[in-house]
């Protein structure tokens, strides 16, 4: 049993404390709140300049960018609890950097669920458009033709997909064929399109792999060359992410690029990063993403990132949109492009 002048020091520390956290300036409240709100709206802004630090850290910031937005969300709610003005400033920082990063992207409308897609559209794109869907079907699907006819539900005019087994190929063939008259498959990549394939090929971008495939379609307005690519993915090792497979592919696809002599080009596929990723500059320098909001494809229970890309040049977006899940693990992704 304590004594009574062990009682009495005890409540005297504790009256101590107490008098310390009532006269702790307003300022000084949340610190480390507002500290993590300014530094990450810091990251957020110069994102380009997050160094790699050898484990291409800046690359996987660039990848998760617009979930910044969470932080700004904790900092407000920790400032409210704690009635801390200044995380709240800090908080508010981090809102007008993102917005003013990710604003123009959301005002652009669209997103998920075919929200933003084919209305007012024919058969296809409609006069002078083309609508077009990538998909990374998964290897495992375990329901290729009802995946086939979720993609023609958008009604398009070419759809790309990543993937295709052997095993699979005669159920996507049995659906797509009966509105998408030509098709080529090489590889696990095949291209199903409602004009005319005048030519196809493989496109070697990794000796190792037949995943891409350059074809030309003769479309409203003219031929464009139309390139598959299911790039290698990025893998967790113990020295950080292991990105360099990948970002081989996309050289050697941006050289290909370089030699394109159409100047209407379409680049679908599974990319396996974000546009807004440093290492896919190579690519989005020479072609134009065509998005609208987030659009995040990939896991298709939770998307947390747009892998699933759809990228041109001479064809502008009219819009972008993601279809409703299917039996893979990504989102379909759809644009409508002009043409004419």
């Amino acid at each position: 049993m304590a004594s009574a002048a062990g009682v009495v020091r005890l409540s005297r520390r504790r009256a101590r404390r107490a008098a310390r956290r009532r006269v702790v300036p307003l300022w000084r409240r949340g610190w480390v709140a507002g500290g993590c709100a300014l530094a990450t709206a810091g990251a957020l802004a110069g994102h380009r300049w997050v160094p790699d630090l050898g484990l291409r850290l800046g690359s996987l910031w660039e990848s998760v960018l617009p979930w910044s937005g969470l932080v700004a969300v904790a900092a407000l709610v920790w400032a409210a609890v704690r009635r801390a003005p200044a995380a709240g400033c800090a908080a508010a920082v981090l809102v007008a950097v993102w917005a003013g990063l990710f604003g123009p992207v959301l005002s652009a409308g669209g997103g998920a669920g075919g929200s933003g897609g084919s209305s007012g559209s024919g058969g296809s794109g409609g006069t002078g458009a083309l609508v077009v869907v990538t998909h990374n079907v998964s290897a495992d699907n375990r329901d290729p033709a009802g995946t086939a006819r979720a993609l023609l539900a958008a009604r398009p005019d070419l759809v790309a997909l990543e993937e295709v087994t052997d095993a699979a190929l005669g159920a996507y063939e049995g659906v797509l064929d009966r509105e998408l008259a030509h098709h080529v498959r090489i590889g696990t990549v095949a291209l199903w399109s409602r004009h005319p394939i005048t030519e196809s090929r493989r496109l070697t971008i990794d000796p190792g792999w037949s995943r891409s495939l350059r074809a030309e379609v003769r479309a409203p307005g003219g031929p464009v060359a139309v390139y598959v690519a299911h790039l290698a993915s990025v893998r967790l090792t113990a020295s950080g992410f292991a990105a360099g497979h990948r970002d081989r592919n996309i050289g050697a696809l941006a050289a290909a690029l370089d030699e394109e002599r159409l100047g209407r080009v379409l680049l679908l596929g599974d990319l396996n990063t974000a546009a807004s990723d440093r290492a896919l500059a190579p690519l989005t320098d020479r072609l134009t993403p065509a998005a609208s909001g987030f659009g995040f494809s990939w896991p298709a229970a939770f998307p947390l990132a747009r892998i699933d890309h759809i990228l041109s040049r001479g064809l502008p977006a009219l819009g972008a949109w993601t279809l409703p899940a299917t039996g893979s693990d990504h989102l379909p992704v759809a644009a409508r492009l002009r043409a004419g």
